[in-house]
Order: C-alpha cells, then structure tokens, then sequence
C-alpha cells in the first residue's frame, strides 16, 4: 500500500475516475481535454500501479474487473473528500452548529452582548455562544485561547492582530446625584484629591492618565475601592461619596437609570479608541469573516456602543 501511494498522484485518480464512469479511453480522453495517446498512457501506469488491468476490452467498450468495481464505490467519495480539504472552504450560517467566544468588559456583557446573540441566533440558528471576562493580558496570548473576537479599548490596535474600529469617546468623571460635587458641570483639580475614587480595573484601561495628570500637578489619587466589574463599581458608587471616571457613552447611556451625575475633568483628557481585534489565524475563515463583519455593524449601531 506504501509502494502504492508513493506512485500514485490526484491526476492519475482523477484520470481514473473518468475512465472507470466512461469506460471507453477516447471518451475519457475527451472529459480530460488530453490526447487519447495521453490517457493510454495514463491507464498504463494504473495497471501497473494496481497491479490489475482495471478496464478489459470487450467488443467495442470496456468492461471493469472486480478489482475496478471495488474502486469505483470508493473512488467518487475519496475524490470529493480531497477537493474539500483542498479547495476553498465554505460556511452556511443555518448549519453552523459551533461555539463562538466573545470577550470584553462585563458593560458589553449586560448590554450588547445580549443584542449580538439576538441578532446572530436568528442567521445561524445552531450556533452556541460563549463570554468570558477581557483582560488586558490577553492581547499577548489572543491565538493560543479559545477567543475568537474580542473588543477593548486601546491606544492604538496592536499590529501583531488584526483588528476593526469601533469608533472613539473621550473620559468623564461621574458621581451620585447626592454627592456634594453633583451640581458642578467641571470639577477643580483640588476636588479630584479631596473625593475618594472607584476604580474599574477590567475591561481596557480607562484611569491611568488620570493618576498621571494628577501625579503632575502635585495631587494625589486615593483609591477607595477596585473592581473588575461596571455593576459593581456603580453600586459602590451610588452607597459613597466617591468619583469614578468613565467613558462618556457609558455615563450618558447610564446617567439617568443609575440616577449618576456627569461632569467634566478640569484639564484635557485623551481619547479612548474602541477596537474589535482578533487573531490573524482566522483572516481569512469564511466563518469568522461572516461573524466579525455582523458583530462590528451592531458594535457599531447599539444604542450602548459608542459612535
């Protein structure tokens, strides 16, 4: 079998087929647009190879032997199998029966996550999905975990992943509405030091040049309490008279429901970018091409993303 397969190529199973359905070497010849001289030879060679003559004159056409019956039962799969695994994949949303997992902050998890489901469920009926926690260390090991897109904020898209914009916001500060500060629209640098924050520390980093800014100014940032989570942050923050700095679609999507004051730093702040990233391993699958492209149009449109 080992001498068998070293000899054997896919045009010479492919020239096999034809003459195994035709069963006439002019004809066969004819379906593979080569000489009949050609296909002869050909024939030749899976005689040799078989060690079996395969097709036996009978009059004027052919006749299979045993072995050739044999082959042809097999043939047509075996051939349609190769041209799968070497040919262009192909995806069908309604037979897709997969997981898929995202990752990004627990906010994209309670409000967006929801409509990207709701929306996918309906086109790929089979597929399951799946969420896990962002964190930041991610970005260095995205192709050896069982991600396949997620969506952070970033100064800049890494280049050793690829990614999609989502679009761009800036930082606020925001409070309960009873917090001493709530009725000022800008706070002071000196109200920054005098309040205890929160601060949110999974998802993207959204407070690092808050600590900095202060840093140069002299001030001091007390942190009262840290969390991973956004529903637990705001819950500190509606029992305290603590500050805690979000990105501004957030504060505006949350302000009235959470009953939270908005106000705006005392100096300039940089932008957040949004991004959707993923490994390069899946550029090119139809599958994760068809799922980015649907989960970046709604990461786009959601009344909770930002714009």
């Amino acid at each position: 079998m080992q001498v068998m397969t070293q000899k054997i190529n896919l045009n010479l199973l492919y020239t096999l087929e034809v003459l195994l359905t035709e069963r006439h070497v002019s004809r066969a010849a004819e379906r593979l647009n080569l000489t009949q001289s050609a296909v002869s030879r050909q024939l030749s060679q899976l005689r040799e190879i078989y060690n079996d003559p395969l097709l036996v004159r009978s009059g004027n056409h052919y006749l299979l032997t045993p072995r050739a019956e044999q082959i042809n039962g097999e043939l047509e799969r075996v051939l349609k199998e190769i041209t799968q695994v070497l040919g262009e994949s192909h995806f069908d949303p309604m037979a897709y029966a997969k997981t898929v997992t995202f990752s990004s902050s627990d906010y994209v998890a309670q409000y967006i996550f929801p409509e990207i489901v709701a929306h996918l469920s309906k086109l790929a009926p089979a597929m399951t999905f799946a969420y896990r926690l962002w964190e930041p260390e991610n970005l260095t090991h995205l192709g050896e975990i069982d991600v396949q897109l997620s969506s952070t904020m970033l100064p800049e898209a890494p280049k050793s992943l690829s990614s999609l914009q989502i679009g761009e916001d800036r930082p606020v500060i925001v409070m309960r509405r009873r917090h001493p500060l709530a009725k000022h629209s800008i706070l002071n640098e000196q109200d920054l030091e005098t309040f205890s924050h929160i601060r949110i520390s999974g998802g993207g980093d959204k407070d690092s040049f808050l600590k900095q800014s202060m840093k140069e100014r002299g001030l001091e940032r007390r942190i009262l309490a840290s969390t991973p989570f956004f529903s637990s942050a705001f819950a500190l923050l509606n029992q305290n008279d603590a500050l805690l700095t979000l990105p501004l679609h957030i504060a505006i999507n949350l302000k009235d429901k959470l009953g939270l004051h908005v106000s705006e730093f005392p100096f300039s702040v940089p932008s957040y970018k949004y991004w959707l990233i993923w490994h390069p391993k899946y550029d090119r699958d139809p599958a994760h091409i068809w799922l980015r492209e649907h989960v970046h149009s709604i990461m786009r449109t959601s009344m909770y993303s930002v714009h």
